[in-house]
């Protein structure tokens, strides 16, 4: 297969290489490659031949105009141009629980982003995945005051994003589906336990406190905001937290 890969970073690059090893002939661009999806410049040529196209983009703001603006324009021009390219198969990466927390700008992006997908006239999949375990840094970064941090103790069900390459190179090297699949680390845990273990395992000496109205990039969870929604069946992975923190030495 021809396959068309538009973000090289964290599961475009390692999405490129399990394919690669697989035998497909497949290329990762980030925006060095001087494609600008928003504005559709290089992207009908980047598309010329490919069988399958996967958006990983994401925006470089996170405004909520701006990453609205983002997905629902850059998705146009890759949908656009892989319907006049002949391109069998558009698959992107979403998240998890957008439709349940549509407060937050970047969820009711990511939905435009969908919606983009199931009018466009590819044939497509939209694979929604619960957070990765190498954002939980990143998590406690965005919480923390001196040397405190604040995070709510409502769950993820967080993956590693090995494990999310593994089965979404499945996903791309087979028909569409039409629909949506979902994603899931092995058990849901709370976002301040999460970060608890990280510490303790990088010695971090910040120290972590509890707090429901700590929320989550500006939106309040509950338990079943951010895991896989009853009845989707939904894929779990095998690797837990501390398999993936303890292989990380």
């Amino acid at each position: 297969m021809r396959i068309v890969i538009f973000g090289a970073g964290l599961i475009g690059g390692q999405l490129r290489d399990r394919l690669q090893e697989q035998g497909h002939d497949v290329v990762a661009l980030g925006r060095e490659a001087g494609i600008d999806t928003t504005t559709g410049e290089g992207v009908a040529a980047a598309v010329a031949g490919a069988d399958v196209v996967v958006d990983l983009t994401n925006s470089p703001s996170w405004a909520d105009d701006d990453v609205l603006a983002f997905f629902r324009d850059s998705t146009r021009h890759l949908v656009e141009a892989g319907a006049e390219a002949g391109v069998g198969h558009h698959v992107i990466l979403s998240i998890v629980g957008a439709d349940r927390l549509t407060d937050a700008g970047y969820m009711r992006a990511k939905l435009a982003q969908e919606q983009g997908v199931v009018d466009g006239a590819v044939p497509f999949t939209i694979v929604r995945s619960t957070q990765f375990f190498e954002f939980v840094p990143g998590i406690a970064d965005a919480g923390t005051d001196g040397d405190t941090v604040r995070a709510t103790p409502a769950h993820l069900q967080p993956i590693a994003s090995a494990d999310v390459v593994r089965h979404l190179a499945e996903v791309v090297t087979a028909p569409p589906v039409k629909g949506t699949v979902e994603l899931a680390g092995p058990e849901p845990l709370g976002i301040d336990e999460l970060v608890r273990r990280w510490f303790a395992a990088t010695g971090d000496r910040r120290t972590v406190v509890p707090d429901p109205r700590a929320g989550y990039f500006g939106a309040i969870l509950d338990d079943a905001a951010l895991t896989p929604t009853p009845g989707a069946g939904a894929w779990l992975a095998p690797t837990t937290y501390d398999e993936w923190l303890a292989a990380r030495g």
